[in-house]
């Protein structure tokens, strides 16, 4: 199995050249301080205690939506302008509120999702390079327990034993920039920033200006692509802002900023004068391992002359990782450069290779992350805002308070009963106590994604205070908000009359990964939408036929914009004429649909014909169109149950055609996987397997070009049946559905 795991990392590059791939990037990505934090490993098990209010779809939809928008605009301050609106504790807290969502409710997962993005967009101003081998982002801890669970879920995947021996490289989490250097013949001939994972700043010339950055190296592989962090002292950051305030200059806000603004410079000569420093950490594309092990590649490339961290440890298990962590912590002021963590990894690269990736994190590797604060403020008022699902949400605006460094001035209240004092469940939460307008209040950024209420104390709770009554109108359109039976939720009932709701389906559709219309973001669709330009998607792409594209377009006359500006706009929307079949499903909002479900959807049904076709099919709920829908592994009977019947409402089937009539929609062309007996045939394991678990085994069967489904059907080609098979083992006799041992399978593909 081990070689088999392996296979998808060796190619042949343009060359012919024989590449070992290995899609590491450390400690945190490549953005060290905050892209790290996707998904803990830990995260499945925490989420009902982590959600004691236990929100409901409608609810996590609207909180996913937020983060989403909201850490977007975070990833832009930080990579492209270096200038952070919020600290890394913060930034952190809202990666893991929306880690913490998706794992409570995956089927809402967002194709803008932050698990999903990694970074933002190289900044203009530079040449750009592509990653050969993504440069991708770390899943993060916050304490020992979430640490035991992450070597825990690596185990359960590994098949291991509790006991049996498993070594982890402890590495510092370096705060800098993210820095990939490619060299070839032992010659550096490219730098990059990570940029968004899959495409960088060419920051080469800039890159050869710092010292501790080798120009040439021997012994190396002939393709050698190093990846590392691009940092600043202590020391060195309190000269340069010694000579930016004697120049008059704009001083720098903290070391790591100080760093990125240096490489990112366009001119050399300035990056020169800055006193960069650098650590190697991981490697990209190569043309032969570097070893067998992660402290075996460290090993091989500090002896080719790159900086490797003296601070990383090579352990005997996870326990130690803890000690290694510990006692960082407590040096970690004088190290004399700034760390956010500490990073384990798997050592053996044979299991790094057999647990692989999710979707944008290594299953091997976890960033163990040092404890934020909480402190206490004044609860000024509450608002309601609207979301695209009609769903109402309170948050809390808060008298601005430092919280671990950063200047909180809101917190999301989740719904009417959290704001009394109830829990999903109806049991009290705080023990009982309600929040009010005016209330002292405990805030805290440990533990959740964003800023949360810790508690509320009554003592200094004002005399005239009232408890606060959650409006049971829209406070966009004024509509009735109804509250479901068994929901925690309120819900507008304007439907697309309500003006908040419109815009906010508008502002989905052109999000990053749906439409992602450069030039068309909130604050344009929100000003359009109102001249009433637009009020569905389809008006978007005949917006230069109505108000013209020319020199007299009276788009060109609108404040904020011009003729650059307008023609721009009106290419960046021909140019999403044609779009991919997930990315259609993602942008229409449906219920439930996220990132995730959209690639299932499309995979499942390869075209836009096809998927329409079978969702009216299903519409009666007992065929074998619904039945195969069901049967989609990652697809339940809620998220069905929304695809279905947003296809069958009219009203949306009339604007999906009046969009579809201007659209070229990609179909989905299958993984080319050479001499595979299963491609495109539906597996379902079932029962305990003995050679590998169950997870590892789906993840092979997809990578050689297999569908995975969870449950059995007329259509299933294959059932993989372990130990103590039940149900499905008889069902698919029923069927005739072929059936295969472990062994059995192995041997069909070649394991």
């Amino acid at each position: 199995m081990a070689n088999g795991a392996m296979t998808p990392y060796v190619e042949k590059n343009p060359n012919g050249l024989a590449v070992l791939r290995n899609p590491v990037h450390h400690p945190d990505g490549g953005r060290q301080k905050k892209a790290g934090d996707v998904k803990t490993m830990s995260q499945e098990k925490r989420s009902a205690a982590e959600f004691e209010e236990n929100p409901s779809d409608e609810e996590a939809a609207q909180e996913l939506a937020r983060l989403a928008a909201e850490i977007a605009r975070h990833d832009e301050a930080y990579h492209r302008a270096d200038a952070p609106l919020i600290a890394d504790a913060e930034y952190d807290k809202l990666k893991r509120r929306n880690a913490t969502l998706e794992a409570a409710f995956p089927s809402l997962a967002r194709a803008d999702s932050p698990a999903r993005r990694v970074g933002a967009t190289p900044a203009d101003g530079f040449s750009k390079i592509r990653h050969r081998v993504p440069m991708l982002s770390l899943a993060n801890a916050f304490d020992p327990g979430e640490v035991r669970d992450a070597d825990a879920q690596v185990r359960r995947f590994l098949g291991f034993e509790d006991d049996r021996p498993l070594a982890y490289v402890a590495e510092p989490k370096i705060d800098g920039l993210s820095l990939s250097l490619r060299y070839e013949h032992g010659r550096l001939v490219e730098a990059a920033t990570r940029g968004d994972g899959t495409e960088g700043e060419n920051v080469t010339a800039n890159a050869r200006t710092i010292a501790d950055i080798p120009q040439t190296v021997k012994n190396a592989p002939e393709v050698l692509e190093v990846r590392g962090e691009a940092y600043m002292s202590h020391s060195d950051f309190a000269a340069l802002n010694a000579q930016q305030a004697a120049m008059g200059a704009k001083l720098f806000a903290n070391p790591r900023n100080a760093a990125a603004g240096s490489l990112r410079q366009i001119d050399p000569a300035v990056t020169r004068r800055r006193p960069l420093r650098f650590f190697a950490y991981a490697w990209g594309e190569v043309s032969a391992p570097l070893a067998a092990t992660q402290w075996g590649a460290l090993e091989r490339l500090r002896a080719m002359g790159f900086p490797v961290n003296p601070d990383a440890r090579l352990v005997d298990g996870i326990e130690d990782t803890l000690t290694v962590y510990n006692d960082l912590s407590d040096r970690r002021a004088a190290l004399g450069y700034d760390i956010d963590g500490v990073v384990y990894k798997v050592d053996d690269l044979v299991l790094q290779a057999r647990l692989g990736f999710r979707s944008s994190t290594p299953r091997w590797a976890v960033a163990h992350k040092f404890s934020a604060e909480i402190a206490t403020t004044i609860l000024d008022a509450i608002e309601i805002q609207v979301g695209r699902t009609g769903a109402l949400s309170p948050v809390a605006r808060l008298r601005p308070v430092t919280v671990g460094g950063v200047v909180v001035s809101n917190v999301t209240l989740h719904n009417e009963d959290y704001i009394a004092g109830r829990g999903g469940d109806g049991k009290p939460i705080r023990e009982g106590r309600d929040l009010r307008v005016g209330d002292t209040i405990t805030v805290y950024r440990a533990g959740d994604v964003i800023p949360k209420v810790l508690d509320v104390d009554l003592s200094k709770r004002p005399a005239a205070s009232a408890a606060y009554v959650f409006p049971d109108t829209c406070p966009a359109c004024g509509a009735h908000a109804m509250r479901t039976d068994g929901e925690a939720v309120r819900r507008c009932g304007g439907g697309l009359t309500c003006p908040a709701q419109a815009i906010e389906r508008l502002r989905h559709f052109v999000s990053r990964n749906a439409f992602d219309i450069e030039g068309l973001g909130e604050k344009q669709i929100d000003g359009l939408y109102r001249d009433g330009w637009i009020r569905e998607p389809a008006d978007i792409f005949t917006l230069a036929k109505r108000f013209g594209d020319g020199a007299a377009s009276p788009l060109r006359q609108r404040e904020g914009w011009g003729e650059k500006s307008a023609a721009n706009l009106f290419a960046a929307i021909d140019r999403r004429r044609r779009i991919a079949l997930d990315r259609l499903i993602f942008a229409l909002g449906v219920r439930h649909v996220g990132e995730t479900t959209a690639r299932l959807l499309a995979r499942s049904y390869k075209s836009w014909e096809a998927l329409e076709a079978a969702m009216k099919a299903a519409e009666a709920r007992d065929d074998s169109a619904w039945e195969d829908l069901c049967a989609i592994n990652g697809v339940g009977p809620a998220l069905a149950e929304a695809v279905v019947g947003f296809f069958a409402e009219t009203h949306n089937k009339q604007a999906v055609d009046r969009l579809i009539a201007q659209l070229t929609v990609e179909d989905v062309v299958a993984p080319i996987v050479a001499e595979s007996p299963v491609v495109g045939k539906t597996v379902v394991f079932t029962g305990s397997l003995a050679r590998m678990t169950r997870a590892e085994a789906k993840v092979r069967a997809e990578a050689i070009g297999a569908r995975v489904s969870g449950s059995i059907s007329a259509r299933t080609d294959i059932l993989v049946a372990g130990a103590d098979a039940g149900s499905k083992l008889k069902k698919a006799t029923e069927l005739g559905v072929r059936t295969l041992t472990e062994d059995e399978w192995l041997d069909l593909i070649g394991d």
